[in-house]
């Protein structure tokens, strides 16, 4: 089987470069309503990117994306990849169903370009930071687009959706989630008010504590209005703590997430929650510690499936424990 995919591969590199040459032998600008090639094939138009004009299909149907972020911008604009980069080994569940049918490539500083070539992809999608440097190669597989670095997942959105020819879609992806984070955070004021609340993260190596100035802490803090603890240091993304001064914070409420569930993940959560240090905090005692996250929160404050996840997450969490 292994060298039968090495013939297919190398088949498709020759067809591919091919293709390619006859391309460039008519490089033309086209106009951006499209229309069809000599062949016949589908209608093409011009995108403007990061490198230049580049001749995408007007609606492809075979989209491979190097992001891990990327499978959720597509989903929420209604366009389902054949193939992604991916940090876990499953989907989040809110993708799982939806993408069942979609490639798992992994994630890696290079791309693995013969599991791209094989997916026969019409339109190829990548974060310019990430990408850049493979441009060349990638572009010779499929029509390649290289999208800016932004500061907001809103803006990457946008950006997704001009390829896509959905800029409405983004827009109203953007404000149904803005209705519903305002609902959210009404909600959320009834049932905390003034008291603190702390997002804490259990890694292998690590605790760390989130402040309300990086994406998942913003979400938490700003998003949904739980107000932090005053001691945590205003000039810091994020800290890195030991246990023993966790108690310094000593919030009315803490939201903890488990980074993955390996082995050292768990063991550093259980000699945690064993200690009296633990033990004696003021959420601890009221039970007002909520769990949430894994995978499903990975892209947190970075995309709107997430955020609208981790949302319903947090909102169920204080609710049920207020019964």
């Amino acid at each position: 089987m292994k060298q039968h995919r090495s013939i297919f591969v190398a088949v498709m590199i020759v067809f591919v470069m091919m293709v390619s040459a006859a391309c460039g032998a008519s490089n033309a600008p086209k106009n951006n309503t499209g229309g069809t090639d000599e062949g016949g094939d589908s209608k093409q138009r011009v995108l403007q990117t990061l490198k230049g004009d580049v001749s995408i299909p007007v609606d492809p149907k075979r989209v491979v994306a190097l992001s891990v972020v990327y499978p959720d911008f597509l989903y929420a604009l209604g366009v389902k990849p054949v193939a992604v980069q991916n940090y876990h080994v499953e989907f989040p569940n809110y993708l799982k169903e939806p993408l069942k049918d979609t490639v798992k490539m992994g994630i890696a500083q290079t791309p693995d370009f013969e599991m791209i070539l094989a997916n026969q992809p019409d339109l190829i999608i990548a974060p310019v930071w990430w990408s850049e440097k493979d441009y060349e190669q990638l572009s010779k597989i499929a029509s390649t687009v290289l999208l800016p670095q932004r500061d907001d997942w809103r803006d990457e959105l946008r950006d997704i959706a001009d390829v896509f020819g959905k800029p409405e879609q983004a827009e109203k992806v953007i404000a149904d989630l803005q209705v519903k984070e305002k609902v959210a955070k009404e909600k959320l004021h009834s049932l905390v008010g003034d008291e603190t609340v702390m997002y804490m993260m259990i890694r292998s190596k690590e605790i760390i504590i989130y402040g309300e100035n990086i994406d998942r802490g913003s979400f938490i803090h700003k998003t949904l209005g739980l107000k932090p603890v005053k001691e945590f240091p205003q000039s810091e993304l994020s800290v890195t703590i030991s246990l023993e001064k966790i108690p310094e914070y000593n919030p009315d409420h803490i939201i903890l997430q488990l980074d993955d569930e390996g082995v050292e993940v768990k063991n550093r959560y259980e000699a945690m929650i064993n200690s009296s240090l633990w033990k004696n905090m003021t959420a601890v005692k009221k039970d007002q510690v909520y769990m949430v996250g894994g995978k499903e929160w990975f892209n947190l404050g970075m995309s709107p499936l997430a955020d609208l996840y981790a949302m319903d997450d947090v909102v169920g969490a204080f609710e049920s424990h207020k019964k």
